[in-house]
């Protein structure tokens, strides 16, 4: 098992956002967590990557605790959040972002031959290479934020909301790009509103509601169930 949660409780002050959640994540997988805004999702990736401190419950990564190691250090482990919104460097270009994206490493061969491989995945991050990263496109963005989450070299990827605010044709394609990213060996953790994609990409869905997991199970299951349908599909499924 590549990453064991476990009875996950997190308060922002004295709200509680995660009630005691569980669930894992197999060597290999894509994983989606799926809910509603506020549902819990996004503090639950800030809590694996050392953002926020648990109140109760572990985080396992290949069976050693990480619940409260520093961020730094979770990414120097294999672990690597791409945040919602994006959050590139605005006034760097495509390759400063990226080389920021392997700030703990410092085999400098290594780190090319790992650009060269996220210009695989993404080309046209190549053709504009020393673009600032502020001039790019909403898609290009995100195409960046993950090329610069994949910098790292990281066994577990988080991504948070990847098609958000972005057009259907390009939707399409990072869905596409985060196949691919799977199929090259990394696993990941999926967070995204757009349920349909994530579970048409995802081996396993949990539902997350108000903190709790709700349901969980293979993602055909999760799709097929009438209760997600209503909730999350209604607009898809049109």
């Amino acid at each position: 098992m590549l990453l064991q949660v476990t009875d996950l409780a997190v308060a922002y002050g004295a709200i509680r956002a995660l009630q005691g959640i569980s669930f894992h994540i197999d060597e290999g997988e894509i994983v989606t967590l799926i809910g509603a805004n506020g549902a819990g999702k996004s503090t639950t990736l800030r809590t694996i990557s050392g953002l926020l401190r648990p109140l109760a419950g572990d985080v396992r990564l290949r069976g050693e605790s990480i619940a409260r190691t520093p961020a730094e250090r979770i990414v120097r482990l294999g672990i690597s959040q791409v945040p919602e919104g994006r959050q590139i460097f605005a006034s760097l270009t495509v390759r400063e972002n990226l080389e920021m994206g392997a700030f703990t490493r410092k085999d400098s061969q290594e780190i090319a031959e790992t650009m060269e491989q996220v210009f695989t995945s993404f080309p046209r991050l190549k053709e504009r290479i020393n673009q600032l990263g502020g001039t790019l496109s909403g898609g290009e963005q995100q195409m960046l934020a993950m090329g610069r989450g994949m910098m790292s070299r990281p066994s577990l990827l988080l991504l948070d909301e990847p098609s958000m605010g972005l057009a259907p044709i390009l939707v399409e394609e990072i869905f596409e790009i985060i196949k691919r990213i799977n199929a090259q060996g990394t696993s990941i953790l999926l967070v995204e509103q757009n349920a349909a994609m994530a579970l048409s990409v995802a081996n396993r869905g949990y539902v997350l509601e108000t903190g709790s997991i709700v349901l969980e199970g293979s993602a055909q299951d999760v799709l097929n169930n009438p209760q997600v349908q209503a909730a999350y599909l209604g607009e898809q499924g049109h």
